[in-house]
Parts: structure tokens; sequence; C-alpha cells
């Protein structure tokens, strides 16, 4: 009986540590010793970080170059799509404060209960044409955003100067357009 239980013992004690490695060094003393190199816990300038994909480690300077001129157009493109979404935006609200006053215009007698004229003043139509682009372009934008933070999480000072950059530049060449259209 007590062999059993120390044999029973003895296997749990062995599952555990089984589960605890997981392939990662997880002491905060050095870099972090992952299966396909490592990554350093502070802000660093040295090649060899993973961008996004297994297969996406910079290794020498060219590709570090070619990695941040890579970064630096996805940051001009999040900022033309936030400059054409707020464009859209005014010429979608136009048209449906057209298509609506059309609508109620062509109707002899209408017919909207109190609730529909509240929520009518309140909300603009669902238009098809209109609200499918505006969330592909959301989608998109959260797609970029939530790639420079991963990006950014990898602590390397080139990319994440390479971001900011691109994406005061692209607020530079493209912002004008985002307030403009609120003004109108």
């Amino acid at each position: 009986m007590h062999s059993t239980l120390l044999v029973v013992v003895c296997l749990l004690h062995h599952a555990q540590r089984c589960v605890a490695d997981n392939g990662m060094n997880m002491t905060m003393d050095g870099s972090m010793e992952l299966a396909m190199g490592h990554m350093l816990p502070y802000l660093h300038f040295t090649l060899g970080d993973t961008l996004w994909f297994l297969g996406w480690v910079p290794q020498s300077t060219g590709a570090m170059f070619g990695a941040c001129v890579g970064l630096f157009l996805l940051a001009l493109l999040e900022r033309w799509l936030a400059a054409c979404k707020s464009v859209m935006e005014v010429h979608w609200d136009k048209s449906a404060r057209r298509m609506l006053s059309d609508k109620q215009n062509g109707s002899a007698v209408p017919k909207r209960s109190a609730a529909d004229r509240i929520l009518g003043r309140l909300a603009p139509p669902f238009v098809a044409r209109h609200d499918l682009p505006r969330g592909v372009i959301y989608a998109a934008q959260a797609l970029l955003n939530y790639l420079f933070m991963l990006t950014v999480m990898t602590f390397q000072l080139g990319y994440i100067f390479t971001l900011i950059i691109g994406l005061g530049v692209g607020e530079t060449l493209f912002g004008r357009f985002t307030m403009s259209a609120h003004l109108h």
C-alpha cells in the first residue's frame, strides 16, 4: 500500500514539473529564452526579434531596414485610412440625410410612431453601401493597430521609432483631411 502511494506521489510530482516546463526560461534576470531565439525584456536596438510570425526575424542590417520600411508604410496606410474614413463620413452623412429627406417628402402622410420619430432624429438610417465600407475600414484600422501593438511589445527601438515617425508623417500628410471633414 505504501509503495503504491509513493509511486502515485512521484508520478504527480513528475507530471507537475512537465506541465510547468513549456520550453521557456521565465527568469527575469536576462533575456527570455524561447524555442527559436530570445526576447529581451527591455528597450534595445539588437537584431533578432520576431516580427509577428516565426519566420520574420530580421538577422541582418538590410533585413532590419526592410522591416522598418514596411512598418513605416503601414503607419502611413493607417493614417490614410483614417483620413479616407473621415472624408467618407461627411459624404455618407450628406447622402443619408438626402435619402431621408427624399423619403419623407415622397410620402403624403408619414406613418411613424413617436418612438420612430425619436430614434429617427438620433440615429441615421442603416444604408448598406455606407455602413459596410465603414465597417471594413474600421476593421482594417483595428488590425493595423493590433499589429503595431505587437510590434511595440518586441521592445525593439528601431521598430518603435519607425512607427512613431511613420504615424507622425502620415498625420502630417493626411491629418488635414480628417480635420476639414469634421468642420463641414
